[in-house]
């Protein structure tokens, strides 16, 4: 099968740093960012260093790309010469760009689609992204990316620390009590995705430091399920932080067959705030059956 017909769609919060976006050749389609008197097109009229510039003056919303832009997108994919695509998103239990993309594609007969609830945000999304374009890279077959997208999915995890909860409480993720309860005594949470796709608190400590720990030590754990594994550190505004995240998890995870950095996207930082750090993590292989009893155990000592 030829397989340059099929095409790989990613939304712009699937952060995939842009030279592997040029690598694979994927298409974006873009987010928005929403000021009172003007909106932005994530990564494409807007930078996140101009988001955390704008802060002091107004914090933005965020919505979904539009009909016509992701339209705009899926035609310039056909008219490319692919018949078949591959999309990829943020988690629909966090956005409604999964259920616009999958509207948006249903409408188009001529591109035959699957689309990726990657139940995940950010780089952890953008791992799925990478997964899809190394088996497309491959040869893969479309019937084969969709048996093993599911499986992707869940061997993929981001954990992330932000540091003020200031941004997730104004964008409702987290409740007034904890907002309040946390702010005051600096309790920081480690974020993932669940099952569902949404956000929880893997853990938490008292201070930044404390907090960075325990997501390094969450992501070592997942990592060690598997023979080999993917990893990105990222971060919003903060590259020292993650340069010294970057170099501690290296020291440990000696079997990633690749490591990703960068920073999250406009639309991410609105969400988070400046100094976010994320880890993301994806498994490849079967997990050591040993370590997935092992796990639970290891989590528990963790949020103790």
């Amino acid at each position: 099968m030829d397989t340059k017909r099929i095409a790989l769609v990613v939304d712009s919060c699937t952060d995939v740093p842009p030279e592997e976006i040029e690598r694979y050749g994927m298409y974006v389609v873009p987010l928005q960012v929403n000021y009172e008197h003007e909106s932005f097109l994530d990564k494409v009229t807007i930078t996140s260093q101009q988001v955390y510039d704008r802060f002091a003056e107004e914090v933005p919303t965020t919505s979904t790309p539009t009909p016509a832009v992701a339209r705009e997108v899926l035609e310039r994919v056909v008219a490319d010469g692919f018949d078949q695509a591959v999309i990829v998103n943020i988690s629909s239990g966090l956005s409604a760009t999964y259920d616009l993309m999958r509207s948006v594609s249903s409408a188009m007969p001529s591109l035959e689609c699957h689309i990726v609830d990657t139940k995940n945000i950010g780089m952890g999304a953008g791992l799925v992204a990478l997964a899809v374009a190394r088996m497309l890279a491959r040869g893969a077959s479309f019937d084969e990316v969709r048996a093993a997208s599911d499986g992707i999915v869940a061997n993929t995890r981001v954990y992330f620390c932000v540091d003020t909860l200031e941004y997730l409480h104004k964008g409702g993720r987290i409740g007034n009590v904890t907002y309040a309860v946390g702010s005051l005594l600096d309790m920081r949470p480690v974020i993932s995705c669940n099952e569902q796709g949404v956000y929880y608190t893997v853990t938490k400590a008292k201070g930044r430091r404390q907090s960075l720990k325990k997501a390094m030590a969450v992501a070592e754990q997942f990592a060690a399920r598997f023979p080999r594994c993917f990893m990105t550190v990222v971060n919003g505004d903060a590259a020292e932080e993650a340069a010294v995240v970057r170099e501690e998890l290296g020291s440990t995870i000696d079997h990633a067959q690749a490591w990703y950095e960068g920073q999250i996207s406009p639309v991410l930082v609105v969400h988070t705030g400046p100094g976010l750090i994320g880890i993301g993590v994806q498994g490849e292989g079967l997990a050591a059956p040993e370590a997935e009893g092992m796990l639970g155990s290891l989590l528990a000592k963790v949020r103790r």
